[in-house]
């Protein structure tokens, strides 16, 4: 199991952490099995989607926002209810093939961390298992 650091800059984005997830394959040598992407914060998420255009991730973003608005009269004092609200939404883990020692994604697909109360430094796991 490897340990990523990432620094996010804005409360709400998506970074692309895929050559982490790559890097984690590559040092594994696992050449078939699954690898396991897991974000272990309550407001953030990690999800896999398009990255060759960048306007898809502040798409999602943007609508998230609107789906789930910042100030919305919620209980929690904190003041970051839409943060938990939408790392729910999104999810905190994802799975990926690894085939012949690569991830099987599509051709525009990406692996994205995903920040809902930030500025931060966060961190994600990735495990690799020999299938």
């Amino acid at each position: 199991m490897e340990r990523f650091n990432v620094k996010t800059s804005q409360r709400m984005e998506m970074i692309d952490i895929t050559h982490h997830v790559l890097k984690a394959v590559s040092d594994s040598k696992v050449t078939d099995g699954i690898c396991s992407i897991f974000v272990p914060h309550t407001t953030s998420a990690v999800t896999i989607n398009e990255n060759a255009d960048p306007s898809v991730p502040e798409d999602i973003v943007m609508q998230l926002s609107k789906v789930v608005p910042h100030n919305d009269n919620y209980r929690h004092a904190e003041g970051n209810s839409d943060a938990h609200i939408k790392a729910s939404l999104i999810g905190s883990s994802e799975t990926i093939i690894v085939e012949s020692g690569r991830l099987v994604l599509g051709t525009w697909q990406s692996v994205f961390f995903c920040e809902f109360d930030g500025p931060r430094t966060r961190k994600f796991y990735v495990k690799v298992i020999k299938g």
